[in-house]
């Protein structure tokens, strides 16, 4: 089958944007503190969905926004935020979406993380529509032994572009390794934003798991990640490995139509369509280790399932992978890929379960591949194995990626 290099990123898109949003809502994101929320409450920054503007739209309160706006702030100090991460992470890129907020977006900002114990939180949650609240004094008492002054510096404080098309997106690219659960939102003085995307890559606590215990090696809670595909012109890859089932077709991974199919479609002996192209996604696993079933779910894809797939995969180090990331994962430098499932025919708005007996045997690997033909959408993609945590000493170098 023929191929085709990855779809390139704008060049104004940091790579960072590939990985997954660790404080996205729908993968239980929230906002456990913040100082004011006079307009919008501050839960709207982690909506999955792309920020909304209704010119009529308003409430007791003043404008309704889609995002977090606070009132003109007339008192000593900044408004700021705590952010719980739906999945714990190491952090690449931040995206501080000012969208709609034109006049009112605030000057500037800045962000800490922190590694926080679950177990010595205390207790912080606000529940209900927030709109016209403010933190109470409690409030500020529980959330002061948080100490989220001084937590580590992200970003330091810099300033904001307005919420215009062409400068609503504030990347903010980030180097720092290290396990985060937390994040405190500051902005100077005050004001209104929109979406706040926290992009990274999820990590688990490995020293807990068992080399026995069966696990989905490619979900993202367990720190699976996208890291290059051909197409994704209705719906991310990394989709595939979120929480749960779809919500609908846009919580899924949906290409293009290809062009270059036949004008009269065929069939083998199978029942598979013979097309030239096929559409593809790779992801690195969240840790080393021997797959043995897989799921592939076509969940609310009815009219535009793909015809067929298969799944390969490989082992790589994590300096093979940024080497192949370079190159697009190009089929002439790319890694020598194994078969894990042959071809296998899709049916739309299915899950599709592939055991033992139609699982090939890889032994432990660090990335897969999931080839569709020709092209369409597929909702959820499973892979169950056990993690691999002694093996020789390039495997083992593979199990740190």
């Amino acid at each position: 089958m023929a191929d085709r290099s990855a779809v390139k990123l704008n060049a104004s898109q940091p790579h960072f944007l590939q990985f997954n949003d660790l404080a996205c809502e729908a993968i239980g994101g929230k906002v456990i503190f913040a100082t004011d929320e006079w307009f919008a409450p501050a839960q709207n920054l982690l909506k999955r969905g792309p920020p909304e503007f209704l010119a009529s739209a308003f409430t007791e309160f003043g404008k309704w926004m889609d995002g977090w706006e606070t009132r003109r702030k007339r008192i000593p100090g900044h408004d700021w935020c705590v952010v719980q991460l739906g999945i714990p992470g190491v952090i690449h890129g931040f995206d501080v979406d000012t969208s709609y907020f034109t006049g009112n977006y605030p000057p500037s900002i800045s962000i800490q993380a922190a590694c926080l114990d679950e177990l010595s939180l205390p207790s912080l949650a606000l529940e209900g529509d927030r709109t016209g609240m403010a933190a109470s004094e409690s409030q500020f008492e529980a959330v002061s032994q948080l100490h989220s002054e001084n937590w580590e510096e992200l970003i330091s404080v810099t300033e904001l572009k307005p919420g215009y098309a062409d400068s609503c997106h504030n990347y903010f690219s980030v180097t720092f390794p290290h396990r985060v659960t937390h994040i405190r939102l500051n902005m100077y003085p005050d004001g209104g934003i929109a979406r706040l995307r926290v992009y990274g890559v999820g990590q688990r606590e490995w020293s807990t798991a068992s080399s026995q215990e069966e696990m989905d090696l490619v979900a993202m809670v367990n720190g699976g990640v996208c890291v290059g595909y051909s197409d994704a012109h209705f719906g991310h890859p990394r989709n595939m490995i979120g929480l749960g089932r779809a919500d609908n077709m846009a919580d899924g991974w949906e290409t293009a139509r290809r062009l270059d199919r036949p004008k009269m479609l065929k069939v083998d002996e199978k029942g598979i369509l013979q097309v030239p192209g096929f559409e593809w996604a790779i992801f690195r696993l969240g840790h080393l280790g021997v797959i043995s079933n897989a799921e592939i779910d076509t969940n609310h894809f009815k009219g535009n399932f793909p015809d067929s797939c298969k799944i390969e995969a490989c082992c790589l180090t994590s300096e093979e992978e940024k080497t192949f990331i370079s190159c697009k994962w190009n089929n002439s430098k790319g890694p020598r890929w194994r078969n894990l499932l042959p071809p296998q025919k899709l049916k739309p708005h299915y899950r599709h379960f592939y055991s033992r007996d139609s699982v090939l045997q890889c032994g432990p690997v660090t990335h897969v591949r999931l080839l569709i033909a020709p092209d369409g959408g597929v909702s959820r993609l499973r892979l169950w194995g056990h993690p691999v945590f002694n093996n020789s000493a390039n495997l083992g170098q593979a199990s740190k990626l």
